[in-house]
């Protein structure tokens, strides 16, 4: 795999917030939220959206919050710590508990596979292997993965996965990574799939050839 992109830190910052609506309605459509694209730029301008469920309202400025704590700090080092902040953002006033790794089983729904209950040794040496990898979009996809896989956290864990992905590629120039709604299903499809098997060659060339975006210069 090669980076598909080769960016300056300035250019990277620069597409992450240009694309920020779309990021965080991409990261809300993939948990379920139930809301269009214009309504989500609605909510993120502060302006109330008729009829609209209040959680789904929530998730959209759980996603704001987490994506401006991302571009703000997302030259801090990738470790535990970041992920269970960027989590608080996410998963804030939805979950059981926000910010720390789940101390119970949870299911997955659309697959019988059952993650294990986390244990805080065996993740950070998980992230330290993932952060090894030379391949920043590699690494980057192979951690959103992981995190979804997983299950590190009561709720939230494919956004906080997917911002988490963006904040590896932002920080080197990569580009970022998000899944628009054409790729949607199929996306949905490969990841329960990936869930039941442990196999991730079909998503991650999914991921890579559909889902990374940068500037082309």
């Amino acid at each position: 795999m090669q980076d598909k992109y080769n960016l300056t830190f300035e250019e990277n910052i620069f597409l992450a917030k240009k694309m920020l609506v779309n990021n965080i309605y991409s990261n809300a459509k993939i948990e379920g939220c139930n809301v269009t694209f214009p309504e989500t730029e609605t909510i993120l301008n502060g302006v109330n959206v008729p009829n609209l469920n209040l959680d789904d309202i929530q998730c959209i400025l759980n996603l704001r919050d987490a994506w401006k704590y991302v571009i703000e700090h997302v030259s801090e080092e990738f470790n535990l710590e970041y992920i269970c902040k960027v989590n608080e953002f996410v998963a804030r006033n939805e979950s059981l508990k926000w910010g720390s790794l789940r101390t119970g089983k949870v299911l997955i729904s659309g697959t019988d596979y059952v993650p294990e209950i986390p244990e805080e040794r065996k993740i950070e040496e998980k992230i330290q292997e993932i952060n090894q990898i030379e391949n920043i979009t590699k690494r980057a996809i192979q951690y959103m993965l992981f995190g979804m896989r997983s299950q590190l956290f009561w709720d939230g864990n494919k956004r906080t996965s997917m911002i988490l992905a963006n904040k590896i590629l932002i920080s080197n120039g990569k580009g970022i990574l998000m899944v628009q709604d054409k790729n949607l299903e199929e996306f949905s499809s490969l990841l329960t799939e990936f869930y039941n098997t442990n196999q991730d060659e079909k998503i991650e060339k999914f991921l890579y050839d559909n889902c990374i975006f940068g500037i082309d210069k």
